[in-house]
């Protein structure tokens, strides 16, 4: 099989919850202030400078998480912002603005996050305002983590660029399973699509054929949700065999032999051996989403540069563990936030699970790196706020195209004349209380 693969990692356009409706500040006009404060603040130097502990930082903007901007009324305004230093560390900002759009100034700004690790957290009080909290001693729901079960409405929508040929649109078609229960609620979409399977995982996905006149159209699709937290679950060996198998990102080199023999010397167990390959990889990498290479779960990127996201973080875990003789498997889907009950959500997240002593045992080892306080619940615990849109990589549904096969769906992917498109995306919830 060649291995041409399919990106969808990093391609998103997403929206923004609202902490108090009826604002008259929009969205896009909050981003426009705080994009023209940086400016503004950065044209003297050409960096935006922050003073904080006592010491002083130079930031390049990186973007606007455009998910969590807020008008939180009275004329007060929420920004959330990735800044990167001259070391090359990311830095998220949070802003607070007062003023009436074009005329927003900045009353407060706070280092929130640095590589994703966070100093505080946020939560809301009965009275819908929000109160910071220190991470340290912080309850499990404040850190993404709900227990037990969890129900909501997730809603995909996407915008169809501009098309000037003939054009394919292969989006996911999340499934039931042991610990998810998903009905599709309402679509709302330019064509009819085609349900397609995928052979070797399972998956399904929507197959849209568009053309010219859908040209700024958009597709809106509503789920309901119910889904059970994970933990370690029986299962036959009969099959694990191709989770020691390569993939076109996660490739079997020598280097993945001498690093896992290295980290699992002396470790008797193959649960004992891949909790040792998950603290590797907790120290080893920081979370990073910036410069060019993260996000397409590339095991190689992550172990040279020793940076990404939650692809690349879980695609060297991978790697390692299957050069340790362990199974191991990839998915993707979408966190669902813990602390509030409905808005926008950061795009994609993805997980892994590794087979040991006749049980798959989930990991999430990037949401470990960010919490030091839930590295242990999350070497053998998903929490019940995700859905699982897909399962594995390199797919192949029964009608593709010369682009080879498919990394990861989690985000559209649009093929038009032979070539792949950015495809505007967001994702939202409601929760159902």
């Amino acid at each position: 099989m060649a291995c041409a693969v399919v990106m969808t990692g990093g391609l998103a356009w997403r929206a923004a919850p609202q902490f108090q409706p009826g604002s008259p500040a929009t969205i896009p006009q909050i981003q426009a202030g705080i994009e023209r404060y940086i400016a503004e603040a950065s044209r003297s130097s050409g960096y935006f400078k922050i003073s904080s502990g006592g010491k002083s930082y130079d930031f390049k903007l990186v973007r606007v998480h455009t998910e969590y901007l807020a008008s939180l009324g009275h004329g007060r305004h929420f920004a959330c912002v990735d800044l990167v230093d001259l070391s090359g560390d990311v830095y998220d900002v949070d802003f607070f603005m007062r003023g009436r759009p074009g005329a927003m100034t900045v009353t407060e700004t706070t280092l929130h996050k640095l590589n994703g690790i966070p100093f505080y957290t946020w939560e809301q009080d009965a009275d819908q305002s929000w109160k910071r909290v220190p991470v340290q001693g912080a309850p499990p729901k404040l850190l993404g983590v709900v227990e037990g079960e969890d129900e909501f409405e997730f809603r995909y929508q996407t915008r169809i660029p501009e098309v000037n040929d003939r054009a394919y649109l292969w989006l996911p078609f999340p499934a039931s399973d042991a610990f998810q229960t998903v009905e599709l609620l309402r679509m709302e979409s330019p064509k009819e699509p085609r349900v397609l399977q995928e052979r070797a995982y399972g998956n399904k996905a929507f197959l849209f054929k568009i053309g010219k006149p859908d040209s700024g159209k958009s597709i809106d699709i509503r789920y309901r949700v119910r889904r059970h937290e994970k933990a370690a679950y029986a299962a036959e060996p009969a099959g694990t065999e191709k989770y020691l198998k390569p993939e076109c990102l996660v490739p079997d080199r020598d280097e993945f032999h001498s690093i896992a023999a290295g980290v699992v010397r002396g470790k008797t167990g193959d649960l004992v051996r891949a909790r040792a390959l998950y603290d590797h990889v907790i120290d080893r990498m920081r979370y990073m989403k910036y410069g060019s290479g993260w996000g397409k779960g590339d095991a190689v990127y992550a172990c040279n540069l020793r940076t990404g996201n939650c692809s690349d973080f879980h695609a060297y875990f991978i790697g390692l563990a299957r050069a340790a003789g362990i199974p191991a498997r990839f998915a993707v889907g979408a966190a669902i936030p813990s602390e509030r009950n409905d808005g926008g959500i950061d795009g994609y997240h993805c997980w892994a699970e590794f087979y040991a002593e006749g049980k798959w045992w989930p990991v999430d080892v990037s949401e470990a790196d960010k919490y030091s306080s839930l590295a242990t619940y999350y070497f053998g615990h998903h929490p019940a706020n995700r859905i699982e849109f897909s399962r594995g990589r390199d797919l192949m549904f029964d009608q593709s195209f010369q682009g080879g096969p498919i990394n990861f769906l989690a985000y559209p992917v649009l093929a038009m004349g032979g070539h792949l498109v950015k495809v505007e995306t967001q994702f939202s919830f409601r929760r159902r209380r």
